[in-house]
């Protein structure tokens, strides 16, 4: 074992080469690409093959090479135009090619760190003794590559060193997973391991519990398989009946026998098959040799694919297989990118002519190696001229280069909050900082699925899954019926199976159990038990026990797990919130209406004998009794709730406070009169304003002691519907104001209006024309009996499933029809008077206060019936003739001024 010195001074060594290395180039990287911007990224991209005979470069790959990067500028290019992602930031590139060789790559690499290494010119000097300039090279910023798993293994050691991230968009090796050995390096395809995981998902999704596996010897088959088992385990619930191994170079008996120890465990008839082609139909071969066909369910990796070469003229056999295949998808934009190019527009690509003359089998240059060759004209167009499809990692390279991107503006966000392009501390941000945001990043990919990383940098798994099956005619085909996208998706409905089998075949030793249920396992039979059921709000926590979800979750439709309760509230768009919206905005408009009709004719007789002051402060209230609507219907949040605290008995507190101020104000004017002709005290406008404010405060002043005892808040109600069937369990968002607290709020508005219903009894004999005494009584009589009724629905339906709905409603409606009325009611004649007969609104003849009193008394007393006068008054009647009695005649006109006297 190795002391810990020896590995620090070896990782020293590997730092010293490196800088030398990078120290010694007079100039970097010239078979390269460099495009210009604000940051740089790298790219490794395997433009040739690798060389022979000693040379590091071989033939041009056209699909792997020059479209892997041509689909990185391509990608650069979207990114540079988009005006939301990197806003003021262009992204450069310097490409390079690996030639497909680990080492040659390594070489290359370095040109990424050169920027990252300080050289040490002290002791350098020009001819004329003056310091060198050096142009120091461009800071990459992060490298998006390789492509071959050994290349990223080995340029992963390197840039680690230095802290640069690393996207790869096409190594799988599982080793690269190993966030310890590689903690810089991320992908955007999936590990090999994702494969085992969707064959476990398969598995589970057609209850099979009880499978054996099947690998070629090597690599590929043993890993895979031991990946296989190990998730089996870890997901529980699958049992290995046996795990099978075929030796390289196989004979026939070694096929036969395999077969024949599958038939061992009769019951497993689910077969997991890690293997290469040649071991792929061995196996079929002996199936069909051992008269089995029908009998096994395959499960095929994806060696096994949608391939036709392992299942020639055995079809019958593999009939109900089911396969594996990584996804892609075709990435239309780029296809009419890339076939747009010409040699005149992309001069960037050092490569692309060479591309050209390979792509079109033509030569540009005499000097060309393809001197058989007809000359290119410059005119060819790709697609047309030339075959092209476009190649199944494109979609990830353009992935990894968003990926980049979305990490560098996330990073730019939380750095440069108030800076439009790049700030220092974005420049000097080192690579474990971007790093973080590469891992949190999360966005909808080229092909629109998903693009994020787990914790050890890799992508989720994408596969599509087939399975062989005869069509309508009778000859077999893969059909594709599914997709393994982290989660897997599988259409069963779609499935056929061996010997028209209707039913998925079974592969148990115990029936699975149902949704919902425990495993009681059988002790010493691992995959035999006894099902228990998992009731209320219980959730299968693993397949031997249930738990509980907590107070705010339910169990999911197959209780598996827990999931948050649905949260409600009163929606804009609900029935029961379009009528008091639509009332309401009825009601605005007609305040408003109203409120403008006084102020544009303020000093007209109707306006000033209506009690201007009272009047506007009337109409405020009325106005707020109909913006409570929306305050009630609004989503809850701290602001609402506070201004609902507020306004909920404010409204109506203006309204019967400047009501009751009326009312009080006639009622002691003809009170006092009865007794003396002298005015009472505080009648005039400035006293009626200061009563009213008074009564009001005390609202306000409520209002501040319920803040500061209970400040607002919002709450989720659970328990006002939680069902004993949890699907219809809902959390109801409110305001943390309960019905008793509503009604306090409302208490003293209703007290005031109550005693304003007293009054306004109490002056029902005032004159009908005299100072709006009618209508505010039937005004009051009409909202005292719209509140009655408020009371027993309101708490009536406490205990309904639809409280919520029913009682913000009954509120708002209440309050609306309040307003309405005393809209309708005081001041709704009014304007139909000043508008439509303005000739009504003029000034008469004012009366003394005595006189009006006195009139007042009279008309009181001669309204009366005859039995109910005073003894003194009995025998008085109106004479016939109204001159023989002055004193009627005086009194009728006086009656008659009554309209026209503001007192």
């Amino acid at each position: 074992m190795a002391r810990p010195g020896m590995c620090v001074w070896g990782l020293w060594m590997l730092m010293r080469t490196v800088v030398d290395f990078a120290l010694s180039q007079e100039t970097y990287a010239p078979h390269s690409i460099r495009t210009e911007g604000h940051l740089t990224l790298g790219g490794l991209f395997p433009v040739h093959a690798r060389g022979i005979d000693g040379a590091p470069c071989g033939d041009l790959k056209k699909e792997n090479g020059i479209q892997r990067l041509e689909a990185m500028m391509y990608a650069l290019d979207q990114i540079n135009q988009d005006e939301q992602l990197l806003p003021n930031i262009t992204l450069g590139a310097r490409l390079l090619d690996t030639c497909s060789r680990d080492t040659y790559a390594l070489e290359q690499s370095l040109t990424f760190v050169q920027a990252l290494i300080t050289k040490d010119t002290s002791d350098v000097r020009c001819t004329n003794g003056e310091p060198p300039v050096f142009v120091k090279p461009e800071k990459v910023v992060g490298v998006i590559g390789a492509s071959a798993s050994s290349v990223s293994i080995m340029v992963a050691n390197i840039l680690r060193l230095f802290q640069i991230p690393q996207i790869s968009y096409a190594s799988t090796a599982p080793e690269l997973s190993d966030d310890r050995r590689y903690d810089f390096f991320s992908r955007v395809v999936p590990p090999d391991s994702f494969q085992a995981q969707a064959m476990v998902d398969i598995i589970r999704a057609l209850d099979w519990t009880y499978v054996s596996t099947v690998a070629s010897e090597g690599s590929y088959g043993e890993k895979g398989v031991e990946a296989f088992t190990q998730l089996s385990k870890e997901a529980g619930g699958i049992c290995v009946a046996q795990s099978l191994k075929i030796p390289h170079n196989p004979k026939q008996e070694d096929y036969d026998k395999t077969i024949q120890q599958l038939l061992e465990t009769h019951h497993s008839r689910a077969v997991i098959i890690f293997a290469n082609e040649e071991d792929i139909r061995g196996v079929l071969n002996a199936t069909k040799r051992a008269n089995q066909v029908g009998h096994f369910l395959w499960i095929g990796s994806d060696s096994w694919g949608a391939k036709s070469s392992p299942i020639h003229q055995l079809e019958d056999v593999a009939v109900g297989a089911v396969t594996i295949l990584p996804k892609r998808s075709s990435i239309k934009g780029f296809d009419e990118y890339f076939t747009a190019l010409t040699l005149e527009n992309n001069r960037r690509n050092v490569w692309f002519a060479e591309f050209w003359e390979e792509n079109f089998d033509c030569r540009l240059l005499s000097a060309s190696k393809r001197e058989d060759s007809r000359k290119c004209t410059g005119q060819e167009r790709i697609g047309i001229d030339s075959k092209y499809e476009q190649e199944g990692k494109v979609q990830f390279v353009i992935d990894a280069v968003y990926a980049m991107a979305h990490a560098i503006q996330n990073m730019h966000r939380d750095l440069c909050p108030d800076h439009p392009g790049i700030c220092p501390q974005l420049e000097s941000a080192d690579g474990k900082t971007l790093l973080k945001y590469i891992r949190n990043a999360s966005f909808n990919g080229s092909a629109g699925t998903s693009v994020v990383f787990n914790r050890n940098g890799d992508a989720p798994g994408r596969y599509d899954l087939f399975q062989f099956q005869m069509t309508n005619s009778s000859i077999p085909e893969y059909r594709m019926v599914g997709q393994w996208v982290e989660t897997l998706q599988l259409r069963l409905e779609e499935m056929q199976w061996p010997d028209g089998e209707q039913e998925v075949p079974i592969s148990v030793c115990s029936l699975p159990c149902k949704t919902g249920e425990r495993k009681k396992k059988v002790k010493g039979m691992p995959c035999c038990w006894h099902c228990e059921l998992c009731d209320g709000y219980q959730y299968q926590y693993d397949e031997t026990s249930c738990r509980l979800c907590s107070y705010n979750m339910r169990p999911n439709s197959n209780r598996t797990a827990c999931q948050p309760i649905p949260i409600i509230k009163l929606e804009w768009h609900s029935s029961w919130a379009i009528i008091p919206v639509f009332l309401a905005m009825l009601g605005i408009i007609a305040t408003i209406f109203v409120m403008a009709t006084f102020v544009r004719y303020n000093d007209t007789p109707i306006v000033r004998a209506s009690g201007r002051e009272l009047s506007y402060v009337l109409l405020t209230g009325i106005f707020l009794c109909y913006i409570i609507t929306f305050l009630m219907i609004a989503k809850p949040d701290v602001g609402v709730c506070a201004f609902r605290r507020i306004f909920l008995g404010l409204g109506m507190c203006i309204s019967y406070a400047a009501l009751l101020t009326k009312t009080n104000r006639i009622y002691r004017i003809f009170e006092q009169g009865k007794q003396t002709v002298t005015a009472p005290r505080f009648i005039s406008p400035t006293s009626q304003i200061a009563i009213t404010s008074s009564l009001i405060c005390i609202q306000l002043l409520g209002v501040l002691v319920w803040f500061a005892v209970d400040p607002p808040n919002t709450i989720i109600d659970y328990d006002e519907q939680k069902t004993i069937n949890p699907k219809l369990a809902r959390g109801v968002l409110k305001c943390d104001i309960t019905d008793l607290q509503i009604i306090c709020s409302l208490g003293y508005s209703i007290l005031l209006m109550v005693t304003c219903t007293i009054y306004a009894i109490k002056t029902r004999d005032v004159p009908e024309d005299f100072n709006e005494a009618k209508p505010i009584g039937f005004t009051m009589y009409t909202t005292c009996i719209v509140w009655l009724a408020f009371i027993p629905i309101f708490f009536g339906t406490a205990q309904s499933a639809e409280k919520l709905y029913i009682q913000t409603t009954t509120l708002t409606i209440s309050m609306n029809l309040s307003a309405s009325v005393a809209l309708g009611m005081l001041y709704m004649p009014k304007v139909y008077i000043i508008i439509f007969h303005p000739e009504l609104n003029v000034q008469k003849r004012k009366r003394s206060f005595k006189a009006v009193v006195t009139a007042a008394t009279m008309s009181s007393r001669l309204s009366q019936k005859p039995s109910e006068r005073p003894n003194g008054e009995a025998k008085t009647e109106l004479c016939e003739n109204p001159a023989a009695d002055p004193m009627s005649q005086a009194t009728k006109k006086t009656y008659v001024s009554y309209n026209n006297l503001r007192i």
